[in-house]
């Protein structure tokens, strides 16, 4: 029986979580490894200055270690803490909140604990659900009142057959984003990462002393190039499948950037 690795970056108690669960459960064994609580935006971090803890709990139909760091620190431990065996897929998800964009590749807790999975050469998918509004991305999302079940069996699906085929050569994820409406005609892309998603803004405020202080924000780009994700999911409402490569490296000659040294 495959072995299934679920973790994601809101915490063991969003409702993203559980519908990710019921779109594997019926693969195979599932462990539930995440943090304990919201995590969104921290990227691929890893806690190496202060130790580590486990908790086990119960939610709902869940026996879950909730632990208290990171989505990759989660993966980690669920790995080699936890099964002491290598899981046959990565899950992280369902992230509440669109992970669409180079903007989120590299900032994305969701993403980055599937990519630390990604890593040691486990098949992995990150999935995401658009947010209707930007704030439902920062909540703990306990009782986010969302309808999963198309994306459930969609999720279903690619889990299905990335146990049975692998993925291809020189893709390590699937990066599956989901549009907040969707119903099971949607059209189901593959795409490229748009550029960004995000116009940056940084707004500046003060405290009753006088003293500045800071917020990053910024707008969401909603209108990117044909084929970008950006464009099938916040342009057409179609469902985004992008495939990521850890290989960073530049695909150009070398010689193009000799002059450069």
């Amino acid at each position: 029986m495959p072995k299934i690795l679920l973790t994601n970056d809101d915490g063991v108690y969003s409702a993203g979580i559980r519908a990710a669960y019921q779109s594997v459960q019926d693969i195979g064994e599932v462990i539930v490894c995440a943090p304990s609580m919201q995590q969104s935006g921290v990227g691929r971090s890893i806690s190496i200055f202060e130790p580590l803890r486990i908790n086990q709990a119960k939610i709902n139909d869940m026996n879950v270690y909730a632990v208290g760091g990171t989505p990759t620190d989660s993966v980690i431990l669920g790995i080699f803490a936890v099964m002491k065996e290598m899981p046959d897929l990565i899950l992280s998800g369902f992230n509440i909140g669109e992970n669409i964009s180079t903007d989120t590749i590299t900032t994305s807790g969701t993403i980055g604990a599937a990519l630390e999975g990604a890593s040691y050469g486990i098949p992995a998918i990150a999935a995401s659900i658009q947010a209707k509004e930007e704030k439902d991305k920062f909540d703990d999302n306990w009782e986010y009142d969302h309808d999963f079940e198309v994306a459930i069996k969609i999720v279903n699906r690619i889990a299905k057959n990335v146990i049975k085929f692998g993925l291809p050569e020189h893709v390590d994820l699937l990066n599956v984003n989901i549009p907040h409406r969707v119903e099971e005609d949607t059209e189901i892309e593959i795409t490229r990462l748009a550029r960004k998603v995000f116009r940056t803004a940084v707004e500046e405020r003060h405290d009753p002393r006088g003293k500045p202080y800071y917020w990053i924000a910024g707008d969401l780009i909603m209108e990117e190039e044909k084929g970008t994700d950006v464009h099938a999911v916040s342009q057409k409402g179609h469902v985004s499948v992008t495939p990521i490569s850890l290989d960073s490296t530049s695909p150009i000659d070398f010689s193009e950037i000799e002059h450069l040294l």
